[in-house]
């Protein structure tokens, strides 16, 4: 390596280097100069004569280097010699600064004297510290492993005998006391969350949701949840990817929450000190979660995409449509094609006519798809001027999941399904438990187990009968028919029931116009010159409109689902299993579910009162035993 001589004239300089570093340019360990300047705007050059890349730089110590001016001020500068004098990373010790008080104007937050015992360590056995947490004249620190509490200004003299005395101290930060059980956060600080005097986190290690309050630790998990947990939080982290634990506590329903979010599923759950469980799931995944003046909020981050509406060029103007989830200011706009600058983002979206302003000008053609990055948002929880259950602009359905289990050693039919609540709720599924393994032909085993169709709400069941009546102008053997327009004495609906004489049973009505009295039926006919049809449909209550002209026609009515009695909602179970062997009956040729336990999960529909207010105090089911075994 050829060397250099550098002579320089002006008086306390300092030579600069230029290297590179992750592929950046920097001058002796900083970046003070801008990579590429060259040293141009004060900063004199010199030339490696490779290429000429001018790899040195000469920066003045005093102002404008002149003789005798102003020259730079180190200061006085401290020397110590240290043993070890490279740095260290200490992940079980607390170190603490200088005083600040604000009235007397003394702030020493940055002053870390090491002349003074300013550290205090923990045991390292347990892993690194995580989490602190001062409360009262105590410091509580979560460790992966353990928790354990210190005391401020205090420290703790034990006798002889092992009894302790907490007495004032000098002491900065105490003696260091851990609490009782084998127990830490792990590495998921972001689960902490507190409410008086009652501390919430989560032990992954442990598998555990853990609650410290003055009578130590309580591993609250266990509270009928012990085998969810045990599943749930061993997979929040995964070969590939570091899940999070979001917790937080809901002041508003008096609730610790919890979001177990891995890189393929989210679980978010709440635990009531009140009924001493876990009382709800829900469908929404925060990033962050909090409470503020008996409100609780959440944050999230969504994006969105859409579809460009026209072409523009070299614009920051353009029309989009069909958009889907969210378009914010300041969000980064991208495409999977060319046309877009790097780092473009949105000025601002007209949600209505679906103008979109950019800050860079682009070229785009008509449908190309946009993507837009999330940007963090702010959501009020319990908030009465949104929809039940909607939670980032998305809307959800209720739900609840229960067990049937009376005389739990005896075979039983299930007959029906009654609640007590308000309107608007249906049975999504209602199943027995499972028979035992079956062998199949091809040698697998499989189990089976009773089920129902889904149960509609008493207003989604709701339906009215149309009868109507008309006779052949002409004898017909195949789909096909005309009839007497002025006989038909009322409306025939495509899906129509057809009978009479010469009409194979399980008939229906395809197709008719009204105008010449065609009629095409699924099946051939047999029917006579002069022959009456009878026709029979089932209009529910979203056709009315269509078919009646009104939402509330003046006909009986009549309910496919829940049908109420003195404000009890009662259904019919329908058996709608497949065959099995050796069965003679299966399926709808039998009623009832037969178990010795049924699982069921009632829904709120779509169409009463999507998203308003719904309440169920009570479900019941009437049964039978089956010969007593």
């Amino acid at each position: 390596m050829a060397g250099a001589v550098i002579e320089v004239k002006y008086f306390n300089t300092f030579i600069l280097k230029k290297v590179n570093k992750n592929n950046k340019q920097i001058w002796n360990g900083s970046f003070g100069i801008p990579g590429g300047s060259n040293g141009i705007g004060g900063y004199p050059t010199i030339s490696s004569g490779v290429g000429g890349d001018y790899s040195w730089a000469i920066e003045e110590s005093r102002i404008r280097g002149g003789y005798n001016n102003t020259t730079v001020d180190f200061g006085a500068k401290a020397y110590l010699v240290e043993e070890e004098p490279q740095g260290t990373r200490r992940f079980n010790t607390l170190i603490y600064s200088g005083i600040f008080n604000s009235r007397t104007g003394i702030n020493q937050t940055n002053v870390f004297s090491i002349g003074e015992d300013i550290t205090k360590s923990a045991d390292p056995a347990n892993g690194s510290i995580q989490k602190l947490y001062a409360e009262d004249t105590n410091l509580n620190v979560f460790q992966e492993l353990k928790v354990s509490r210190a005391l401020i200004d205090k420290d703790a003299i034990y006798a002889a005998e092992g009894g302790g005395t907490v007495t004032a101290s000098n002491l900065v930060i105490g003696v260091i006391q851990p609490y009782a059980g084998k127990y830490g956060i792990s590495q998921n600080p972001e689960s902490f969350a507190v409410y008086g005097y009652r501390k919430y986190f989560a032990d992954q290690n442990n598998n555990a949701i853990l609650r410290l309050s003055r009578d130590g630790i309580e591993e609250i998990s266990s509270y009928g949840m012990k085998d969810y947990f045990r599943d749930r939080l061993s997979d929040v982290n995964s070969f590939y990817n570091i899940g999070k634990i979001i917790g937080a506590y809901d002041i508003y329903n008096d609730e610790y929450l919890t979001s177990l979010q891995s890189s393929i599923s989210s679980n978010t759950l709440n635990y009531d000190e009140r009924a001493k469980g876990w009382v709800s799931f829900f469908t929404y995944s925060p990033d962050q979660a909090f409470s503020l003046r008996n409100n609780f909020y959440t944050v999230k981050t969504l994006g969105g995409q859409a579809q460009v509406n026209g072409s523009v060029t070299g614009s920051t103007n353009l029309n989009i449509d069909n958009v889907q989830g969210f378009i914010q200011a300041n969000s980064i706009v991208t495409t999977s094609g060319s046309g877009i600058p790097a780092n473009t983002t949105v000025v601002s979206f007209n949600a209505v006519t679906g103008a979109l302003v950019l800050s860079a000008a682009v070229t785009l053609t008509n449908n190309t798809v946009l993507t837009f990055s999330g940007v963090a948002q702010l959501w009020r929880h319990y908030d009465n001027n949104v929809n039940r259950n909607s939670f980032y602009g998305q809307q959800d359905r209720s739900s609840i999941t229960f067990v049937f289990n009376p005389n739990p050693v005896n075979s039983k039919t299930f007959k029906t399904i009654a609640y007590e609540g308000s309107s608007g709720w249906e049975v999504s599924s209602f199943e027995s438990d499972l028979t035992g393994s079956n062998r199949t032909f091809s040698n697998t085993f499989t189990s089976s187990s009773d089920t129902i169709s889904r149960i509609p709400s008493y207003d989604a069941g709701e339906y009215a009968l149309v009868n109507t009546q008309g006779t052949s102008l002409a004898a017909s053997t195949n789909t096909t028919v005309l009839l007497n327009t002025t006989t038909v004495n009322g409306q025939i609906l495509a899906g129509g029931e057809v009978s009479g004489i010469g009409v194979t049973p399980g008939t229906r009505v395809v197709s008719y116009v009204i105008s010449s009295g065609l009629l095409t039926v699924n099946q051939n006919l047999n029917i006579a010159l002069g022959a009456t049809l009878y026709f029979s449909s089932a209009v529910s209550q979203s056709q009315y409109l269509t078919v009646f002209g009104t939402t509330n026609p003046p006909v009986q009515k009549y309910y496919a689902g829940f049908n109420r009695k003195e404000n009890k909602y009662v259904a019919n179970l329908v058996n709608n299993s497949q065959s099995m062997p050796d069965e003679v009956h299966f399926g709808e040729q039998i009623s009832g579910i037969k178990g010795f336990y049924a699982t069921v999960k009632l829904s709120t529909d779509a169409t009463t009162d999507f998203g308003g207010e719904k309440s169920l105090f009570v479900a019941e089911s009437e049964y039978v035993m089956n010969n007593r075994y």
